[in-house]
């Protein structure tokens, strides 16, 4: 006779940009995955041991284009109906970035705000405009984004988000050219431009390091 099925139960969510999602709660096969990936203690073990439990768990097909904050969010929504959804954990106070304060967060209270003002269209002159994307979890771990980027790390980014760039009435689209060629034209550009690129990507960056530590101490209390 053979052993009886449990019945897991399905949700939906709509991620921070829209797309709807039905998502189940991870399994025991599921969550050995997430506890050996965080034993080597590498970030694109965890990264990928995400993705593959999202893959497993909701009826998405491709995560290639979805932003890290879709898929940040999205875990939350699976963690949050698998094993709880008040997480614990210890978040170390700015004044020292010593003192370690006990936190309880309700996961079903998480959202990603997104300014009215916030664009993807960046002006750069009075003919040149350049449309980004949001760069996904392949994206940054392709460009060492995960573990200490340097400069040409940033341009690769940069180059990895270009969605097209339009001067007047001619339009490029960033598939069609190679990051090399991309990397180029950002290099080309003249200082104040390049300046205004770093400091977008740098607060990026800083926002994605900040949302990464939140996400490993809700990890560790699992």
């Amino acid at each position: 006779m053979p052993l009886p099925k449990l019945s897991i139960p399905d949700y939906e969510c709509v991620l921070p940009r829209g797309q709807k999602v039905t998502y189940r709660p991870f399994l025991v096969r599921e969550e050995k995955l997430l506890y050996l990936a965080m034993e080597t203690q590498d970030n694109k073990e965890m990264i990928k041991a995400v993705k593959e439990i999202i893959k497993n768990c909701t009826n998405l097909k491709k995560l290639d284009d979805l932003a890290t904050f879709d898929i940040e969010y999205l875990f939350l929504r699976i963690r949050g109906k698998s094993v709880g959804e008040v997480s614990e954990f210890k978040i170390t106070c700015p004044d020292d970035e010593k003192t370690q304060v006990d936190v309880e967060v309700n996961l079903d209270d998480v959202k990603v705000i997104i300014p009215k003002e916030h664009t993807t269209i960046l002006k750069v002159s009075d003919d040149v405009t350049i449309t980004m994307q949001y760069p996904s979890l392949d994206v940054f771990v392709k460009n060492n984004l995960v573990d200490n980027p340097g400069v040409d790390d940033l341009f690769k980014l940069a180059a990895s988000c270009t969605e097209s760039i339009a001067e007047g009435e001619d339009v490029y689209e960033g598939k069609d050219h190679t990051t090399k060629e991309l990397v180029e034209f950002y290099e080309n550009m003249m200082p104040w431009e390049r300046d205004v690129y770093v400091n977008l990507l740098m607060r990026y960056l800083r926002e994605e390091e900040a949302r990464q530590r939140q996400q490993a101490g809700q990890h560790q209390s699992l």
